[in-house]
């Protein structure tokens, strides 16, 4: 990965910033972007004082023309871009039956569309540099989970779209890897919306209990390196893809036993 060109949706938290310290340590030049000025500032400062050549995209991945602005910004800094890891994302947590249809559809833009977008414009570099394109999809791309019906949608959508893309470029040198982390400790369900849209500012999980996100970033950059085509986390992530591969029923049981030991858990 020394000298490639790394591309970072959402890279100013959590695992996005996590990969942009993993992919940088390796001697990777990183373009992260973030919705939110400050926080990305703060990463890119990070990121510097680390000694990894970085820079920032003020953009939102749920606009269009921010993501083709993004790849232009890229390119006119470093002349190319090799990879590109659709990070950004949010969550949701309400029941189907309570959440408001508009909540759905901002986790789609951003999990899903987001996605899209920036695949759309940095692909030309990636397929003329025989690079990766890497979603950060989740377990709940394979199985769904209770309370998250938004983030499941979206997640199993992103799949669908990455194994397209791994078919399509399958004999024209281009990686795709879909890697699936189980629960990680980010803050991404600290900002998880409600029923009404609001962020529910807490976790419901015992956030130290999780895999960290340099953890995270380790497994993630390993993959990219030895071009895996799917990478699945943590035990229990194993063994919800595997139990609703071969017995569906009994994950569902499974399934809606363990989300309902959340606290405030929106389904019972």
């Amino acid at each position: 990965m020394r000298d490639k060109v790394v591309v970072i949706t959402g890279g100013s938290s959590g695992i996005g910033k996590a990969l942009a310290h993993e992919f940088g340590r390796h001697g990777s030049k990183i373009v992260i972007t973030g919705r939110n000025q400050h926080d990305l500032e703060e990463a890119l400062d990070e990121l510097k004082r680390a000694g990894i050549t970085a820079i920032g995209c003020h953009a939102d991945v749920s606009i269009e023309d921010d993501n083709k602005r993004m790849a232009e910004e890229a390119i006119r800094a470093y002349g190319r871009i090799d990879v590109l890891i659709n990070n950004a994302g949010i969550s949701m947590r309400a029941s189907f039956e309570e959440v408001q249809l508009d909540v759905i559809k901002k986790v789609m833009d951003i999990n899903f569309y987001g996605a899209v977008y920036a695949t759309r414009y940095c692909l030309p570099e990636i397929v003329k540099n025989k690079g990766s394109i890497i979603g950060i999809s989740s377990i709940a791309g394979y199985r769904g989970l209770p309370g998250r019906a938004g983030y499941s949608a979206s997640k199993f959508a992103l799949n669908g779209f990455l194994e397209v893309l791994r078919t399509e470029y399958l004999h024209k040198g281009v990686h795709v890897l879909t890697a699936c982390p189980g629960f990680t400790s980010t803050n991404i369900r600290m900002r998880a919306l409600l029923a009404d849209g609001r962020e529910q500012k807490e976790s419901p999980r015992e956030e130290d209990k999780e895999m960290s996100p340099q953890q995270c970033a380790r497994y993630i950059y390993r993959a990219t390196v030895k071009r895996k085509h799917i990478l699945i986390l943590t035990f229990e992530g194993k063994m919800a893809v595997f139990l609703n591969k071969w017995w569906p029923w009994l994950a569902d049981e499974v399934v809606f036993k363990y989300m309902a030991k959340e606290v405030t858990v929106p389904t019972r």
